[in-house]
């Protein structure tokens, strides 16, 4: 019983100060919705992908497990001197680019397919038509680099990135979602704040509640004509 009386106080409060709770709310998606929409770049997401190629046996011309085992773990090498400096200092200058390694290694991520002998560079920023160059100029200093420092197998292009038509961020409607969720947390916590900070006596109920007294009688409050 006392918990059904506590869940209706607790209801009661909130219906009292409901419009805090969606006034914050309300605010908090208007912010959101200005940032996302007016403020924030969109950018987009470009993606290549290769393949490290198993040495054959000469003999045999028959690819063993335990080579492609080897290749595979080359595909993770491989992912580290894709963003090494020496690679990504020469995409910049191929394509003349006005950012720095640094900048542009936090664009791009590299990961193996699956434990395959694949590889996906993904190249993200708010140009797609350079998220596209980029993606695609890696691959071309890569494999010569690749050749060079490991000395090993070949490497080639399964997929070439193409010009990327929608952003992949911010999602707006998302943005805006999560944000009328946090005010409609923060709307209650300050009206539970206010309710707790508030300590007067306002009904009799509050006075048997809190100080333990019965109460004999109520004043009304009429207004005098």
């Amino acid at each position: 019983m006392e918990e059904t009386i506590d869940l209706r106080e607790y209801f009661a409060i909130i219906k009292k100060r409901f419009w805090i709770i969606a006034l914050l709310a309300i605010i908090s998606a208007l912010i959101s919705g200005v940032i996302s929409f007016f403020m924030l770049n969109p950018v987009y997401e470009a993606k290549s992908t290769l393949i490290v190629n198993a040495d054959k046996q000469a003999e045999t011309q028959i690819v063993t497990g335990d080579q492609i085992t080897v290749t595979q773990k080359l595909a993770v090498t491989y992912g580290e001197i894709i963003k090494s400096r020496t690679v990504l200092d020469d995409v910049i200058k191929n394509l003349k680019l006005e950012t720095t390694y640094e900048s542009l290694s936090g664009q791009i991520t590299v990961s193996p397919v699956n434990d395959t002998q694949i590889i996906s560079i993904s190249v993200q920023d708010t140009n797609p038509q350079k998220a596209r160059d980029i993606a695609n100029e890696i691959p071309k200093v890569f494999e010569k680099e690749a050749k060079r420092i490991t000395k090993a197998n070949d490497v080639q292009v399964i997929d070439k990135a193409t010009l990327p038509k929608n952003p992949i961020k911010p999602n707006k409607v998302m943005n805006v979602l999560i944000a009328f969720v946090l005010g409609t947390m923060i709307g209650l916590f300050v009206v539970f704040l206010i309710e707790y900070l508030d300590n007067k006596m306002k009904t009799p109920q509050d006075i048997e509640k809190h100080l333990g007294l019965s109460v004999i009688g109520v004043i009304p409050n009429e207004d005098i004509a």
